[in-house]
């Protein structure tokens, strides 16, 4: 009976994607220019690897093309051969052709419903292999004795004759059965030695959560234990002197092997974890071709280098991480990388770059899309908000580039003037962004600066399935966060709480940070304080923090996260999960992302405030931080001033030259340009030598004071003992106005 040869295809698979990898990998290193003998050498062994394993099982398309492109590789192996920028396009795309053929063999392992190799890409691999072959020779011909040249010209048509000949079918040559048997001898031995199996995802899950079921059980015998000591000592007490001491040491046993099982099981379930995790590379390779693929639908050259592929995520957030990873990609090839004409006219290479990286830090992964393109102008952006009606032109008159920069996170936002099939349909990375962040648990950051180029970092756990969680006590509750959004604990007095014009604040860091209770932000009520201690817990996101008052730090510990069940997904809702903690509690997984939109919400409530005349007087703020400049603007507007916000100082100063400010409040520590700079440089304009400048800081050393007098500040405020009315009595008595206007204000609260 005929030899199955479709009980191989699956092996083919595998290998092919294998050395699909490293072609991959090895064109990276190429640079056009130069030829890497070492690594030529490399890239042609993998495509005759594929060609040869392709040829024995039929696959005749996956042959063609790897024959050709083995054509183009032999000719650069040869000695004064050159790779120009053409030929390495080329070679990328035979490897995205063949990838294309292995992927639609592995959805259906017939060979006969491969499509035909693609004859345009096979014939100019011919072409390119005899222009390189061309170039050699004269370049050659220039160096070798002319005798020589007749040597090798009378050579080469004898050569090509046996060449011709070994090429052509012999009486001798297997017929299919024949090649079939060479197939199994080739396999069998790999068959005996195989130390793997295949196991479906869907059994390894159904394992997992069983696994973790256990986990859970197990982790409610030390609790048990715990419980059960009360009724240790009363019955110990009540025992004879040698049956309470055979107590004491069955106990002592019974909690070392809990604890010892306990451990295993973690073990276990850690190392079956590890098998659901993923190399990045399933992701980032197949985004280097989509770079290429649409850098040519554009018009543009561009080349994805790739970094750290081999970092492992588990699986569920593999297969999430795509779409946001092409969004972005599309992003930075439709809006960032310029032509080849744009950017030779700025003095770069004609080829943009796009990096594509990975690394570890800690329990989270942190993956960098940066491009070196055209950036991102926060005036252009803020300008397409405002066109669009996503925001007023009152409200960017006060917004930081910083702020400004946000705005392309905006639902419907898009900067592109013409809607094609990349971009202008305004969904755009608002759907990253809540990506990130509501399924995949982490968050994304952006960095841009204009005409060098913009860079996007994602921070994700390694695992969905179980993340380190802080547990809190809230009003006889218990709630978990995510690690990765909790900056520190604070404790402080109820009274060190500043009183602004939406809220109490504390100070962190150098910073203000709104605060509010949890209870208040879950609808549970005002908290039941005992005393003037309070506990207060920042969590982060971007560049906001928030301080939650709590009642108290229950744990922390890495749990088994339980995804909502499918009723309760729907909406934006404050919860993103559940863990089991204890013997059969169940706890809520707070989503901080939500609970910071919904303090904004709640803040942004519209409050009655003191109608500013057009003649207010118009301050400039300047502190790094997002909080403190939120905070600092509310307070000056509801006493009736115009504000215009800065992140630090190089940016304080630009605006400062722009337009002139009845005031400038600074803060000292920030990048670029600290306060002190900055009210140095301010003193140095003809407009600002006699500006009033405050400098609002939590240095509050008599060195730092007497340095702020000398740069020219008219007046030092320390955030640690800040208090609302002293700087606007401040503020007030600099700008010889009892009101801060011209009419008397009263901030309405």
């Amino acid at each position: 009976m005929p030899l199955d040869i479709q009980r191989f295809i699956q092996r083919f698979i595998e290998e092919a994607r294998d050395q699909l990898q490293q072609v991959n990998q090895g064109l990276d290193q190429l640079q056009p220019g130069a030829v890497d003998s070492e690594q030529i050498h490399r890239l042609f062994r993998a495509l005759h690897t594929l060609k040869g394993s392709s040829r024995m099982l039929k696959l005749l398309p996956l042959t063609h093309l790897a024959h050709s492109g083995e054509d183009l590789l032999s000719a650069l192996r040869e000695p004064d051969a050159v790779l120009d920028a053409q030929a390495l396009d080329l070679l990328y795309q035979v490897h995205d052709g063949l990838q294309q053929l292995v992927e639609q063999l592995a959805q259906e392992p017939d060979p006969s419903l491969l499509p035909e190799a693609d004859e345009a890409l096979c014939r100019a691999l011919t072409e390119a292999a005899q222009a390189v072959q061309r170039q050699g020779a004269e370049m050659s011909s220039e160096a070798v004795a002319p005798e020589a040249v007749a040597e090798a010209e009378a050579f080469a048509p004898a050569q090509a004759l046996a060449s011709l000949t070994a090429s052509q079918p012999s009486p001798t040559m297997p017929q299919p059965r024949q090649q079939a048997a060479a197939v199994i001898d080739e396999v069998r031995p790999e068959l005996q030695t195989s130390t793997s199996v295949r196991v479906s995802l869907e059994r390894l899950d159904e394992l997992l959560q069983k696994l973790g079921e256990v986990v859970q059980c197990q982790a409610a015998f030390p609790v048990m234990l715990r419980q059960m000591k009360p009724l240790q000592q009363q019955t110990l007490a009540a025992l004879p002197p040698e049956l309470s001491q055979a107590w004491v040491q069955h106990q002592r046993e019974w909690r070392d092997r809990v604890a010892a099982q306990s451990q295993l099981m973690e073990d276990l379930y850690d190392q079956l974890l590890q098998l659901r995790m993923l190399p990045l590379s399933q992701v980032f390779d197949p985004a280097a071709r989509l770079v290429r693929e649409q850098a040519r639908a554009l018009g543009k050259q561009a080349q994805c280098h790739i970094e750290g592929a081999q970092l492992e995520l588990d699986r569920q957030l593999i297969d999430q991480l795509a779409d946001p990873l092409v969004h972005l990609l599309s992003n930075a090839l439709d809006h960032g990388i310029e032509t080849p004409e744009v950017r030779l006219a700025a003095g770069k290479p004609a080829q943009g770059h796009i990096q594509l990286e990975a690394q570890q830090d800690g329990h989270w992964a942190v993956i960098r899309l940066s491009d070196d393109g055209a950036g991102i102008d926060p005036q252009r952006v803020a300008e397409k908000a405002r066109h669009k009606k996503l925001v007023t032109a009152e409200e960017l008159a006060t917004m930081s580039e910083a702020e400004m920069m946000q705005l392309i996170f905006t639902p419907g936002f898009s900067t592109s003037e013409l809607i094609t099939e990349f971009s202008g349909r305004g969904v755009g990375l608002d759907v990253v962004r809540r990506k990130v962040q509501d399924d995949l648990k982490g968050t994304l950051q952006i960095t841009s600066q204009v005409g060098q180029g913009t860079c996007f970092t994602l921070r994700l756990p390694l695992s969905l399935a179980r993340m380190r969680v802080l547990l809190v006590a809230c009003q006889g509750r218990l709630f978990g966060f995510g690690a990765q959004y909790v900056v520190e604990l604070l404790r402080t007095r109820s009274e060190d709480l500043l009183d602004f014009a939406q809220g109490p604040a504390v100070v962190v860091h150098n910073e203000f940070v709104p605060c509010i209770p949890l209870s208040q932000l879950l609808g549970l009520g005002q908290p039941k304080r005992t005393s003037s201690s309070l506990l207060l817990l920042i969590i982060k996101l971007q560049h906001s923090k928030l301080a939650l008052e709590i009642d108290a730090l229950v744990d922390e510990k890495d749990l088994l996260i339980e995804p909502l069940p499918p009723l309760l997904r729907a909406g934006e809702k404050l919860v993103t999960g559940l863990v089991h903690y204890g013997k059969d509690e169940l706890v809520s997984l707070l989503h901080p992302p939500r609970l910071m939109a919904t303090f904004r919400q709640q803040r942004q409530t519209p409050r009655p405030r003191a109608e500013a005349p057009t003649s207010a007087k118009r301050i400039l703020v300047v502190d790094d931080s997002l909080s403190t400049r939120e905070i600092e603007r509310d307070l000056l507007q509801a006493w009736g001033y115009q504000v215009v916000l800065a992140e630090q100082g190089a940016e304080g100063l630009e605006k400062a030259q722009q337009q002139v400010f009845d005031a400038v409040i600074t803060d000292v520590e920030m990048p670029i340009m600290d306060g002190f700079s900055l009210t140095a440089a301010l003193r140095q304009l003809e407009a600002y030598q006699h500006c009033p400048i405050l400098i609002l800081t939590s240095r509050e050393k008599e060195e730092d004071k007497r340095r702020g007098l000398e740069v020219g500040a008219d007046a030092y405020l320390v955030k640690g003992s800040f208090d609302q009315s002293s700087l606007i009595d401040t503020l007030q008595l600099l700008l010889g106005d009892a009101t801060g206007a011209e009419t008397p204000l009263v901030p309405q609260r």
